[in-house]
């Protein structure tokens, strides 16, 4: 038994074992014969390497991941009851309705993870005496800790933290949308660029946090302590007058449908510079809109999934969290465009055909494109100079002809198969 195994309390077991445990666990997941559902309660992983595994529904509560290698393991709907976490490695990890409560997750890298629907409120934790260990247990309540933790383009999506305690934690980029933080302390955390949508902060101590460009839509802020956060380019909720106008909006998008359908002998082509169209929500997916302008419009959280967009003009759109799988982007123009958190799986962002020799290749210079989901996606001949790729996951994407002079992709997923350069 190792020196942590033996002041926490917790079992230490063989590579062996563990391995067989953990075999007969990923049979039962995916229904092979032989399968056995994991129990490792009150066991110690510190250190350990677990990447890419799967302990979905597995039961570790009470064990000690301390300094673990977790990256991308997966963790869906299991059991992390009062668990100690702290400065483990759970990049990308899959936390999907795990059971949080009471653990420990200070100075963890959970940048990336999905945390949908994870629960992280108070539990009720076991500890062991430090020199009878489990002979002798005391119970002790705990909140939900991540001081300093790493949560940038995390997705807590309808997550509960309510009480936990998130001192300068980074979740930057991340999506909270519906996520319940009343009572949490956040003080000096970092929410820049954050997808607060519907997030309830009451209670919440957000002193001193960087909420700067933050989507704050149906987010209450009267109740929450706010002495000296930044909230330079927050987004709030559309005004009234912004809502009154959605149906004209959606009137213009009609008319611009038509217009494409009878090659202009019906509707007109509808400019939406600079507007407001979140009010629309998914009232445009699969709408046809070639060569529509919507340049510097707001289409946070949009439906725009398998609509046509060929040579449209979004440059300077604010398309974070916006849905565009499946639609059809061939030429269209998104310089400078903010792409944060977009869904692109299966987009067509390659060459739009405008004669015998001349295309449109799409254009995305500059564009900010942080925690993408590209899966599929066709960019071939695509223009990403200067963009930030980030986190933007790009598995089975084809890129063959694009060009990235002075792109950010060091972090991207699976640029270079993309590319074609593996």
């Amino acid at each position: 038994m190792t020196a942590t195994a033996a002041l926490s309390g917790r079992r230490r077991l063989s590579a062996g074992d563990l391995q067989m445990i953990l075999s007969a666990h990923e049979k039962l997941i995916a229904g092979r014969p032989g399968g056995k559902r994991a129990s490792l309660r009150f066991a110690d992983f510190s250190g350990m390497d677990l990447s890419g595994r799967n302990l979905s529904d597995a039961d570790l509560s009470a064990s000690v991941f301390e300094g673990a290698k977790l990256v991308g393991t997966n963790f869906t709907r299991a059991n992390l009851f009062g668990c100690d976490l702290r400065k483990a490695n759970l990049r990308r990890a899959i936390l999907v309705r795990a059971d949080m409560r009471g653990a420990c997750l200070r100075g963890a890298d959970l940048s990336e993870a999905d945390l949908t629907q994870a629960d992280f409120r108070e539990g009720q934790v076991a500890v062991p005496h430090p020199s009878r260990g489990l002979a002798s247990v005391r119970h002790e309540t705990r909140s939900g800790e991540m001081d300093h933790a790493n949560l940038a383009g995390a997705t807590l999506d309808g997550s509960q933290l309510d009480g936990v305690s998130a001192f300068a934690a980074d979740f930057s980029d991340c999506s909270l949308k519906g996520a319940k933080l009343s009572g949490a302390n956040l003080k000096e955390a970092n929410l820049s660029g954050a997808l607060l949508e519907g997030a309830e902060i009451g209670g919440a101590n957000l002193e001193g946090a960087n909420l700067t460009g933050a989507v704050l839509t149906g987010v209450n802020i009267a109740g929450a302590r706010m002495s000296g956060a930044k909230m330079g380019g927050s987004l709030s909720a559309p005004t009234p007058e912004v809502v009154a106008r959605a149906e004209q909006l959606f009137d213009m998008a009609a008319a611009h449908q038509a217009w494409c359908r009878t090659g202009g002998k019906e509707g007109a082509a509808a400019v939406l510079d600079g507007e407001d169209l979140r009010s629309l929500a998914g009232r445009l997916k699969g709408f046809r809109m070639t060569a529509i302008s919507a340049r510097n419009a707001c289409m946070v959280d949009l439906d725009l999934s398998g609509a046509q967009l060929q040579g449209a003009n979004l440059e300077g759109a604010d398309l974070r969290g916006a849905r565009l799988c499946d639609a059809d982007l061939r030429g269209a123009r998104l310089s400078g465009a903010n792409l944060t958190k977009a869904d692109l799986r299966s987009v067509i962002l390659g060459p739009l055909p405008l004669g015998p020799d001349r295309t449109a290749p799409g254009a995305l210079q500059q564009a900010r494109m942080r925690y993408v989901r590209a899966q599929a996606a066709d960019m071939t001949g695509a223009i990403l100079d200067g963009a930030d790729l980030a986190g933007c996951d790009l598995t089975g994407a084809r890129m063959k002809g694009a060009s990235l002079r002075g792109a950010e992709y060091a972090a991207a997923i699976g640029l270079d198969v993309a590319l074609g350069v593996a």
